[in-house]
């Protein structure tokens, strides 16, 4: 039997048990999708095709076969990746710990923008929600909704929440959406954003920030709109630009700090480009077909992931053992096994 053919099957098993309600025959050619990009990490439909276990030799119909896959409007990220990110929310918000969140966005030249939330796992993060859009625009409020809506409507009850996003991200819409569902935030600001401290003329948050080591402004109103937030400013040495952070929390220097968790989107990003599945060299020209592509590159990500978590719980090192210590199950909102959903053994994933 064929690596990608295994791979699927073992793929394959735990989507069926994850998204009942879609159909088998797309969950079985998702499935060979998936086995295809874990093995041969590219973006090239042509090279896909050619990986993938189908009863024919004829190049012309295995890229017709991947072709329609990526245009199958079944095939949407929200109803596939949902119950993943259940359960991968329920574990980052356990036992009271706070979600963070990565908002961010990559450009494929100046053909296609695409903007995704991640959620924190260690110093990484992993893909929850995303939009693509043609050309090289950022991807304005209208998208930002779209995907911060999606993540919201997957968190368990009552989670704490931290949203990190950098300087093209804030908005007047963005902090209202932020202030009407009650989630915290770290948002790096442009130096020229209007900014009244209330303590004399209105200036610009690069004016506020002009040669300050560290100041934190309580109650600033940013915007012409004067929205009310407060503002920690961090120039560190060697740094060519302080970071102005808008946040909703008192501003003090760990506050500020807080806006590091928002990096944890640049590893994924390269895991998804140069450094991984290479999603730059895409030749895709309609951004639903490349949502779609994302969305095989992400659960090829999440299973990867899922095999090595079992990996380091069934076999691991000296020193992540703890004597005494049963490692914890890892649950997810229904109570099942997450490691359920992607079943398959460390070397299945090798292979």
């Amino acid at each position: 039997m064929g690596t990608v053919k295994k791979l699927a099957e073992e793929v394959g098993r735990g989507l069926e048990q994850a998204l009942p309600g879609l159909r088998k025959t797309v969950v079985g050619k998702l499935a060979l999708a998936v086995g295809a990009m874990i093995e041969g990490r590219t973006p090239n439909t042509v090279e896909l095709a050619n990986l993938l276990p189908l009863p024919t030799e004829r190049q012309d119909m295995r890229e017709q076969w991947l072709r329609r896959l990526l245009k199958n409007p079944l095939l949407g990220s929200a109803v596939v990746m949902e119950p993943f990110a259940r359960a991968e929310l329920a574990r980052a918000a356990r036992n009271g710990q706070t979600v963070q969140l990565s908002l961010d966005q990559t450009d494929l030249g100046d053909r296609m923008a695409v903007l995704m939330v991640g959620v924190r796992v260690g110093d990484r993060a992993l893909p929850l929600a995303w939009v693509a859009e043609e050309g090289p625009a950022n991807i304005g409020f209208e998208g930002q909704e779209r995907v911060l809506e999606r993540v919201l409507a997957w968190l368990p009850p009552g989670a704490d929440v931290l949203l990190s996003a950098d300087r093209f991200y804030p908005s007047v819409a963005l902090f209202d959406w932020l202030g009407a569902r009650g989630w915290g935030y770290r948002l790096r600001l442009k130096g020229n954003v209007l900014a009244d401290t209330g303590e004399g003329e209105e200036t610009t948050t690069g004016g506020l920030a002009r040669g300050a080591e560290e100041r934190y402004l309580p109650g600033v109103r940013l915007f012409a709109h004067g929205v009310m937030t407060h503002v920690g400013i961090l120039h560190e040495p060697g740094h060519p630009e302080p970071w102005i952070i808008a946040m909703d929390c008192a501003p003090t220097r760990a506050a500020v700090l807080d806006y590091a968790a928002r990096w944890s989107i640049e590893p994924m990003f390269s895991d998804f480009k140069g450094r991984g599945f290479g999603l730059e060299d895409s030749q895709l020209e309609h951004a639903d077909r490349l949502e779609r592509l994302i969305l095989v590159m992400s659960l090829a990500m999440w299973w990867c992931v899922q095999v090595g978590r079992d990996d380091a719980s069934d076999r691991p090192t000296p020193l992540e053992k703890k004597p005494g210590r049963k490692p914890m199950p890892d649950t997810g909102a229904s109570g099942s096994s997450a490691a359920a959903w992607f079943p398959g053994s460390p070397g299945a994933c090798a292979t």
